[in-house]
């Protein structure tokens, strides 16, 4: 048995992408960064195709996404584009811009008692690491090296700062998740770092942790709040599955060109 279906956070403000940085962009690519739109920004074909086709090259099937109740031109691309796809859709709205945790609760009543995986709509991540993380089929998270990020995904040492780094234990098991650490923080510092790219397995235990968490100084409820609730009110074990693939991230108008270079090589499939 493996896990064959996801949730897909696109809810995201996409403020980072939205300013003006003087860089060179189709049109059909400045409409999308002017509305904050990373899932759909076009390169040929919306980011998020690209996106849905690693997926099902892991054997998800089945993928919810969560959206803002604004975004009617994504559900009718969707509808629109559904004939043939390999990924079955579906939508849930999350109302407001909440965090991270309260989109994954938007999507509880279409998930239900089966695991599911929990992924970024603005990074691409490696089959192979979703594929690992499927088979795992119980609760945990790719942890990604900072030298694969940084080589790989060409992510400055700085900027990997801006994620989120992971404790593990050495039987690969989550002690702690720490967001947006400082420099000098000890899992900075470690020689092997690992880094979280919010690629998640959950089971519905997760839903009860969301439940009791609070919002943060950010005013948002946060899915590592919900992990940690999980970890330590429900006894669940997170496993770590270590990856040395890189994590492709579409956050900033800088980052269109390098994806898009990326991804000109692709035919998507999802």
């Amino acid at each position: 048995m493996t896990t064959t279906q996801a949730v897909i956070l696109a809810r995201g403000l996409g403020s980072r992408m939205r300013p003006a940085q003087g860089l060179s962009l189709t049109p059909e690519q400045d409409a999308a960064a002017v509305q904050g739109a990373k899932a759909m920004m076009p390169f040929g074909r919306p980011f998020l195709d690209y996106a849905l086709s690693h997926l099902a090259d892991a054997g998800i099937t089945r993928a919810v996404l969560v959206i803002g109740p604004e975004h009617q031109a994504m559900r009718d691309y969707f509808h629109n584009t559904a004939t043939g796809r390999r990924v079955n859709l579906s939508f849930a709205v999350q109302e407001r811009p909440l965090g991270t945790a309260d989109a994954v609760r938007a999507a509880e009543a279409q998930v239900g008692a089966s695991t599911f995986l929990v992924l970024n709509g603005d990074n691409l991540y490696p089959t192979e690491t979703i594929r690992r993380l499927a088979a795992l089929e119980a609760p945990g998270l790719a942890a990604f090296t900072a030298d694969s990020l940084i080589t790989g995904a060409g992510l400055s040492p700085e900027r990997l700062l801006k994620f989120a780094l992971l404790d593990i234990d050495a039987q690969n098991v989550l002690q702690d998740i720490h967001e947006k650490p400082a420099p000098d923080h000890p899992l900075a510092l470690r020689r092997e770092r690992y880094v979280s790219m919010n690629l998640w397995s959950f089971t519905s235990s997760i839903f009860s942790a969301i439940a009791a968490i609070t919002p943060s100084p950010r005013g948002e409820l946060e899915i590592q709040d919900a992990v940690r609730t999980d970890m330590r009110a429900n006894g669940v074990a997170y496993r770590c599955m270590l990856s040395d693939e890189p994590v492709l991230d579409l956050s900033s108008q800088a980052d269109i060109d390098p994806m898009g270079r990326y991804l000109a090589a692709l035919n998507p499939r999802p």
